[in-house]
């Protein structure tokens, strides 16, 4: 007789199965090794209505493990997530740290920083980590309550900690979760090549759960077993100490205005803190958005990059209070986008690249207030390749070392602690995508520091400058050259034809390896540079081959127009979206502003129609 737990496979072996020996087998995997009822109800009912096409697709193929961690629509599946996947995931992570680390003693010292979000199953999964490692002898540092990305990795390198693990799907709907590139390395920096791949291979060599994997009383009274949240306010000390500036003697009594929004996810009570300590008047909220909802009720797009879309609670709150400028993080708090007000009475949104350029240069500030008597030429800025070249022209002029990375803050992190173990300052990273980080206390972006410092800095520019912020960056472009940007991107759910996008412009000419497109528009606008770091290809170099690294599972080409645009074209890896990013860099003697603007217009859409060609190859559009 069947004990309950075996039930479902008892009853499995009453059933007709498909034929299909490898999803046969996938089944049996799956009923066997399954512990939630939801998701077992899931494949048993899936079985029943013979429903082999939907089971194929869930069970036979799986969701890969890579630098971007993990990410998918919460399900019974291999292919997506759920608490099998969390088990068998941190079962590969646990195995993969022994193996770098094969003494227990250090297991259980510095042990692992596990935090989560407010989504459906974030909390869950969060506890099914550290059941998994607790019961490995590893010490374990779970946040008990809802807690904001930056503090995750703060918590590694504070603590001296093996890794640490965010679960959280970020701006993803809300049927989405994940280690959502959230998988933090001994330096407090997310994972690169080769961890992923280590990783991945551990996953895929202990697939099957242990008999404790789903043992909830590891929770409860385990000496191994702590919460890590009385490091916060050595987080919010680092805050106050980068952000503070002698000339800022009026902070707090600005006359600006705040409105803030959460989008529903954990920011709010993180932000209140760092308005507090850097003695800024509390934002006004969002009231329908700051307390979590997984449900993500007013915004079922919660990224505030996607602009009116997800900040029309924002502008409206904005209007009603008659507040200057508007914050707003994503979900789990790590981005941030802001908006100011015109002499229009309309709000303006700035462009990841846009504050960036804001946040450059108030770093740039804040490092001469301080008058330390370092070297500028020994302090660093970096950026990702997709990004504005703004950094770029500023370090020109200024005497700093500015660096460019691969897309992604793994890569600016793991660049920042290289810089900074090398005696170098490293003042700011950015990338387009809303993403900033201030200083080095936390080796990611952090939307919270950001937001404090642009709110010092919007006070700091209206009370010392009688300047705005957009005033400012225009101030700006007058000192270091205009610099303009099209971020923007195309969906396609097809892999294969992605694939043959790709594949066509790399054999551009007649199936050829290695040549690609000359020129947009029948020759208007020709092509002086082609980068391809998905297979290495880089016209520039005299040797053919790009400096940065390459990676074949990801699309990304790099074209470089004569006349000084560059166009981006990569995959995401964590949406159905084929990107592109477009600049154009001008010169500070060169004041055609709307020339220059137009002209990266006209030769983005060109690139974009003659490249992705989006009505023959069955593209949705972006809804600008």
């Amino acid at each position: 007789m069947c004990q309950p737990k075996s039930q479902a496979v008892c009853e499995l072996r009453n059933l007709p199965l498909s034929g299909d020996k490898e999803l046969d087998e996938q089944i049996k995997k799956w009923i066997k090794w399954d512990r939630n009822p939801d998701t077992v109800k899931q494949i048993m009912q899936a079985v029943k209505n013979q429903e082999w096409d939907t089971l194929r697709c869930r069970l036979c193929n799986r969701i890969t493990f890579g630098t971007a961690g993990l990410r998918a629509v919460m399900r019974a599946g291999f292919d997506s997530m759920n608490e099998l996947i969390v088990v068998q995931t941190a079962q590969g992570l646990m195995t993969y740290l022994k193996d770098q680390y094969p003494e227990p003693a250090t297991w259980a010292d510095q042990g692992i920083v596990v935090g989560f979000d407010a989504r459906y199953n974030s909390q869950r999964f969060a506890e099914l980590t550290a059941i998994v490692f607790l019961n490995n002898g590893f010490r374990v540092f779970l946040f008990r309550r809802y807690v904001a990305t930056p503090f995750v990795p703060y918590t590694v390198t504070r603590l001296n900690c093996l890794a640490g693990v965010m679960v959280t799907a970020s701006h993803n709907p809300k049927q989405d979760n994940g280690y959502k590139a959230k998988v933090y390395w001994t330096n407090g920096a997310q994972i690169i090549p080769p961890q992923d791949e280590g990783i991945q291979e551990a996953i895929m060599e202990h697939l099957e759960p242990r008999g404790d994997s789903w043992d909830e009383t590891a929770l409860c009274a385990n000496d191994l077993l702590e919460d890590p949240y009385n490091v916060v306010p050595s987080y919010y000390d680092a805050l106050k100490k980068e952000i503070s500036c002698p000339l800022m003697e009026s902070n707090g009594k600005c006359p600006l205005s705040f409105t803030y929004t959460a989008m529903h996810g954990v920011g709010y009570p993180y932000i209140q803190m760092a308005f507090t300590k850097v003695n800024h008047k509390p934002v006004v909220p969002v009231t329908q958005q700051v307390v979590p909802d997984p449900e993500f009720s007013t915004t079922p797009t919660p990224n505030p990059e996607e602009g009116k879309e997800s900040m029309d609670l924002s502008i409206k709150t904005a209007t009603e209070q008659k507040c200057d400028i508007i914050l707003a993080n994503d979900p789990d708090a790590d981005r941030l986008a802001v908006a100011e007000i015109s002499e229009n009475k309309k709000f303006k949104l700035f462009t990841g690249n846009e504050l960036g350029a804001l946040l450059g240069w108030w770093a740039l500030e804040n490092f001469n207030m301080r008058n330390s008597g370092e070297d500028i030429s020994n302090c660093v800025m970096i950026a990702s390749t997709v990004s504005s070249k703004i950094l770029r022209a500023m370090a020109a002029i200024e005497g700093f070392t500015f660096h460019e990375t691969l897309t992604g803050f793994k890569w600016m992190g793991n660049k920042a602690i290289e810089q900074k173990q090398a005696g170098r300052n490293v003042l700011f990273a950015f990338e387009e995508a809303i993403g900033y980080m201030m200083g080095t206390t936390v080796y990611d972006k952090d939307g919270i520091s950001a937001a404090a410092h642009v709110a010092t800095m919007a006070c700091y520019l209206r009370s010392k400058k009688c300047m705005t912020l957009q005033e400012k960056l225009r101030d700006i472009y007058e000192t270091y050259g205009f610099h303009d940007s099209i971020c923007s991107y195309v969906i396609c759910r097809s892999q294969s034809t992605i694939k043959k996008i790709f594949n066509r412009l790399r054999t551009f000419d007649d199936g050829q390896e290695n040549t690609y497109p000359t020129s947009v528009l029948d020759g208007d606008y020709e092509i002086e540079h082609v980068r391809d770091l998905t297979t290495g290809y880089d016209s520039s170099t005299s040797d053919k081959k790009a400096v940065l690294p390459v990676s074949s599972s990801t699309q990304m080409i790099t074209f470089t127009f004569k006349n000084g645009v560059v166009i981006t074209l990569r995959t995401s890896g964590t949406e159905p979206k084929m990107k592109y990013y477009a600049d154009i860099s001008g010169r500070p003697e060169d004041k055609r502003w709307e020339v220059l603007s137009a002209t990266l217009a006209r030769v983005t859409a060109a690139a974009v129609d003659e490249f992705y060609q989006p009505e023959k190859n069955g593209l949705q559009r972006k809804c600008e």
